[in-house]
């Protein structure tokens, strides 16, 4: 008899995940090395390069990938290349120094992908986002718009604040604490409507001729001639935030150039953003001054002009940025481990360089990091937030949300450490396919980061200027949450003694760090540790780039 009852669909076995995930992983291997490339590195170009932990063998030819074409050195590119040729290299780079260490493969091999399948079933860590799907402009540009209008976080027209009592994480561990408690109780403490504020003026332009949008962009002109008829525009790379990119080639200049591509990032006509395009451009300077000879893996600015009004600076053109090779080789999954060391010894070189000339960065993440074509070699881009050290004025919304560390939430003066917390949360991605800390607001960026990495001492809450907007006078974080029936914003008294879940637990979990070799289990143990001494919660405690380059995951022992 049919009752017309349905069952929800029960999930697959893991084992089918898994076959699914090999054969997709096949697949990506097999469309590579039918075109002369391989995700192993031996596809490496002829010419030598920085150096790194990757050395590609200098005899094996390079063969260009049409899905991988060169991608301009700044933020505002999007994620999918467009079809041109390879970009061009420079055999005169020195690569003695170049580590010796193996090419690397760039997908997961078997054990260790069903390692992290483990590590995700065990933790409830499967609902992360997902990196490959992540769109860092929309984050970044709400964050802008809160301040540039100088709203503070979490400052909505109505506000519901509910309190709970909640059982403390110390009494969890205590074997003679009370059995039984009383029922917790909630209550409506107050419902504040709280008058808006007014919007700050628009940025003020001070250019906009008939080449340029209302709102500054420079139009795009496809086969139009820029600085004099030195190069030509063939296609454009869209826009951001700051500026419209194109990928140009060089049609009058010295002959050895004749033909060289580049990427030139054209600033918006406005005087806030000419002003900062000055600043990036006087920062690549000094960067490249301090690397003559190109080892420390920073994109190289050439040169810049105006054209039109805008201000234009002209890059070394690349391939694709991290977030579309994890896309590619470890949607998902992440990269092989040897991957990300490899990109991680590469990192840690370039944050070492941009701290020996007292930079900060302050907006690493997956997309500001550019790879050659064949995937061994990448540079560190878009300096468009860097700034001197001495220079740390007080904002919540320095660094995009997910790579933010968290003095820069608490409005703690930050220093050069918030590169490492950003790299930190960079190479987790890397490895794991999944963004370590997707919170959605400042605030739930803070309870993320205490779940992985327990509370933070009341020294530094203290000291911080926006303490107060998440802790109370007890130290108790106020967490800001949706109410599921309402919709409505409500503040969770949430008290953490210790890491619910630390990077070990989400890793390498216990029954099945056996199934990896030794040296691949070594190196994971390694990287663990490396990541918890990047996100060391007190910026003081941080690794510096020195012993990055010291540790063992990176030196490989």
């Amino acid at each position: 008899m049919d009752y017309g009852l349905t069952l929800a669909a029960s999930p697959p076995p893991v084992e089918e995940t898994l076959a699914a995930r090999r054969a997709r992983r096949q697949a990506i291997l097999a469309k590579y090395a039918n075109k002369g490339l391989t995700t192993g590195g031996q596809d490496a170009s002829p010419s030598p390069g920085p150096s790194s932990a990757v050395q590609p063998p200098p005899t094996t030819p390079s063969v260009s990938d049409p899905s991988s074409q060169p991608h301009s050195a700044s933020r505002d590119t999007p994620s999918t290349p467009l079809n041109g040729q390879p970009a061009a290299t420079d055999d005169k780079r020195d690569s003695a120094s170049a580590s010796p260490t193996p090419t690397f493969d760039l997908a997961k091999n078997d054990e260790q992908e069903d390692i992290q399948m483990k590590a995700e079933e065990q933790n409830g860590t499967g609902e992360q986002i997902s990196a490959a799907d992540y769109d860092p402009s929309l984050d970044r540009r709400e964050d802008e718009e809160k301040r540039v209008r100088g709203v503070p976080e979490g400052d909505d027209d109505v506000e519901m604040v509910e309190e709970e009592e909640e059982e403390d994480d110390d009494d969890l561990d205590d074997m003679f604490a009370v059995a039984t408690k009383p029922e917790k109780k909630k209550k409506v403490v107050k419902k504040v409507k709280r008058a808006a504020k007014p919007a700050a003026p628009a940025l003020v332009t001070t250019t906009l001729d008939s080449a340029a949008d209302s709102e500054g962009y420079y139009q795009i002109i496809l086969g139009e001639q820029l600085d004099g008829g030195r190069y030509q525009v063939f296609s454009s790379l869209g826009k951001g935030m700051f500026a419209n990119v194109v990928r140009a080639r060089v049609i009058n200049g010295e002959p050895v150039e004749a033909g060289k591509e580049v990427a030139i990032k054209i600033v918006r006509s406005q005087e806030t953003m000419y002003k900062a395009g000055l600043k990036e451009a006087q920062i690549l300077n000094k960067l490249r001054q301090a690397d003559p000879e190109d080892k420390k893996h920073v994109v190289r600015l050439e040169r810049t002009f105006e054209h039109r009004g805008h201000l234009c600076l002209v890059f070394e053109s690349l391939s694709m940025n991290l977030r579309d090779v994890v896309k590619r080789f470890g949607k998902d999954v992440g990269l092989n481990i040897k991957a990300v060391r490899a990109y991680a010894h590469q990192l840690f070189l370039a944050l070492s360089l941009l701290r020996k000339c007292n930079v900060m960065h302050a907006d690493i993440k997956p997309d500001n990091i550019l790879v050659n074509e064949q995937k061994t070699l990448l540079k560190l881009c878009d300096l468009g937030s860097a700034s001197d050290a001495s220079e740390n004025e007080i904002t919540p919304y320095l660094v995009s949300r997910f790579y933010r560390a968290p003095e820069i939430i608490l409005g703690v003066p930050y220093d050069p450490a918030i590169d490492i917390w950003s790299i930190g949360c960079t190479l987790y991605e890397l490895y794991t396919g999944k963004i370590l800390f997707p919170g959605r607001s400042n605030n739930q960026m803070l309870l993320l980061m205490m779940e992985l990495k327990g509370r933070f001492n009341s020294k530094m809450i203290k000291k911080a200027k926006f303490g107060d907007m998440y802790f109370d006078d007890l130290g108790t974080f106020q967490s800001v949450e949706k109410d599921r029936v309402t919709g409505a914003d409500v503040i969770r008294k949430v008290h953490i003694a210790k890491p619910a879940r630390d990077l070990r637990a989400r890793l390498m979990p216990a029954t099945s760090a056996a199934k990896l070799k030794d040296d691949e289990s070594r190196l994971l143990t390694s990287f663990v540790d490396l990541l918890d001494r990047c996100l060391m919660l007190d910026p003081a405690r941080r690794i510096t780039p020195k012993e990055a380059l010291a540790h063992p995951f990176i030196r490989g022992y």
